[in-house]
């Protein structure tokens, strides 16, 4: 028999419910605003008319941005930065995380202590720039990819997910003669795969959206991710030699380059999204189990 809701609780339903929608509209309007922007009319994005539906409809911000070549190299960069560098971070995060979650680790919290003392404490931007020059790395690929390839808060999560998972497994494994990589790569990584689809979204989005190591390591504009590529539309507002012209024509489209490019760049990752959400769900709560 079903228990009929009281007035409070009730209440405490509507109010709950329009606390949802309030969230909802306040984080998919700043979505909404910048992709009708950059479909609408560049006029009327000039004379800032749009506050939710296009105004006309125009792709030519779109047709402008993507025709030029630096967006282009700059994504592929982009791309070779995510997905390269996630699969190191990854890998290293494993190799790191599953040592120290056998309690028979010898040294097992000196090197806790190590790790964690890392989250306080860092050498710094300018000791951290010197070793990367000094070891070569500057104005190439490796230079973003090897100076953040592991993350401490990471492994921390990793070596919390590898505690929760039963020991029986691995004891039956050891007692069959499996060694510890074979009980890493063909038993406890494919039962953390919620834990790895959502650390490595957490790196795949890190690298997507970093831009501040390629100013400071990068002189190659080759090697730039579209992340410099978005900084420069947006921030410094250089379009003049998108366009090809100084007139009129610039100034108008300014605006609408702006909104276009950041839903260009944007677009992967909100994609990627849903095709995962059901491991991010999962995944998100290995920091609550208990180690």
């Amino acid at each position: 028999m079903k228990i009929a809701d009281s007035f409070g609780d009730r209440i405490f339903s509507y109010v709950a419910l329009l606390l949802v929608l309030f969230v909802v509209i306040v984080t998919l309007y700043p979505f909404v605003y910048v992709f009708s922007s950059s479909i609408s009319d560049p006029t009327a994005v000039y004379k800032n008319s749009i506050y939710l539906w296009p105004i006309g409809f125009s792709l030519k911000a779109y047709q402008t941005i993507l025709s030029y070549p630096e967006l282009r190299i700059g994504y592929a960069n982009t791309v070779l930065y995510t997905v390269a560098g996630t699969a190191i971070n990854m890998v290293l995060t494993s190799l790191m995380a599953y040592p120290l979650s056998r309690k028979n680790l010898v040294f097992r919290k000196p090197f806790m202590f190590m790790i964690t003392f890392t989250l306080v404490f860092s050498g710094g931007l300018i000791p951290t720039f010197l070793i990367v020059k000094s070891l070569g790395m500057t104005n190439t690929y490796w230079a973003l990819l090897i100076p953040g390839a592991v993350s401490t808060w990471n492994v921390i999560l990793m070596k919390t997910f590898f505690e929760s998972l039963p020991k029986e497994l691995e004891e039956a494994a050891t007692i069959d003669g499996a060694s510890s990589i074979q009980i890493l790569s063909r038993i406890v990584l494919p039962l953390s795969l919620p834990a790895l689809v959502t650390i490595s979204l957490f790196y795949a989005v890190g690298h997507w959206n970093s831009y501040f190591p390629a100013m400071i390591y990068l002189q190659n504009e080759h090697l730039y991710p579209v992340q410099l590529f978005l900084r420069k539309i947006v921030l410094l507002g250089q379009t003049a030699d998108i366009t090809g012209n100084q007139g009129t024509e610039t100034i108008l489209m300014a605006e609408s380059l702006k909104y276009a490019t950041i839903m260009i760049v944007a677009l992967p990752i909100i994609l990627v999204y849903p095709f995962i959400q059901k491991y991010f769900v999962k995944g998100a709560m290995i920091g609550s189990l208990k180690g």
